[in-house]
């Protein structure tokens, strides 16, 4: 597009995605046993330095749902042609990892722990965004042009977006032998830049490759009964879309 002239665009694409170590910090005040009644289960405990790994799923973009693996989308408006705003949507799947022997501290059913502990998702512990950690931002975009061919349809460009918002995430949830796999909420909050690529071909159509470092905390996270759970972590994504733009 010529210098001046604003676009539309719509993108959509996938992730790969690697988080840093986190603290996972669980409480419920008192809550009745969902089998035995009688009983009441309490807590307030720290995981120190979990370990986490992503759930691509690559695999189900053709065979089953699109919407199956960690997609992205966004939706973007250009002023001119270098500065925009866009609405950044990631699906994250975030999956601690199971039988990581960490340090336990606080209080389970009315007694101390402070001790080494293997991380069992059988009697004591799994914890999975798999339905999404669940990025939701609004980006400042600044797009510069490196390369274009001589009849104009051909475009390469540098891009940079930095941007905040909230996290959305259906927290999966075992504890103590009861498993909950949660509504989607809003948990907390997130920021992030993402700098990278984009290919323009023929006016209305682009391919974009970019990697993103995004932090998350997870303020109030749902988990089982009226127990909740705090966390955040720092997580690189690599990120590529395809999109259609609308040039105006």
């Amino acid at each position: 597009s010529k210098k001046g002239n604003k676009s539309i665009y719509f993108s959509w694409g996938y992730n790969k995605d690697w988080f840093s170590k986190s603290d996972l910090h669980f409480s419920d005040p008192g809550t009745p046993d969902p089998i035995d009644k009688t009983k009441i289960t309490s807590y307030d405990f720290t995981v120190y330095g979990a370990t986490a790994k992503d759930r691509p799923g690559f695999k189900d973009i053709l065979r089953t749902d699109l919407t199956i693996p960690q997609y992205v989308y966004r939706l973007g408006y250009f002023f001119n042609d270098k500065y925009g705003v866009e609405i950044n949507f990631d699906h994250v799947k975030y999956v601690m990892n199971d039988y990581q022997t960490l340090r336990v501290k606080g209080t389970i059913h009315g007694q101390s722990i402070d001790k080494d502990t293997t991380i069992s998702p059988i009697d004591f512990l799994r914890f999975e965004h798999t339905n999404g950690a669940n990025f939701l931002m609004l980006n400042f975009m600044r797009r510069q042009q490196l390369l274009h061919s001589k009849n104009n349809k051909h475009k390469l460009s540098a891009i940079g977006k930095i941007g905040g918002g909230i996290v959305i995430p259906k927290t999966d949830v075992t504890l103590f032998g009861n498993r909950v796999d949660n509504r989607f909420h809003i948990a907390g909050y997130c920021a992030g830049a993402e700098v990278g690529i984009r290919y323009e071909a023929y006016k209305y159509f682009f391919m974009e490759y970019t990697g993103k470092e995004v932090f998350a905390n997870y303020t109030k996270v749902l988990t089982v009964a009226s127990g909740e759970a705090h966390h955040y972590f720092w997580t690189f994504e690599n990120i590529l879309v395809l999109g259609v733009q609308i040039p105006f």
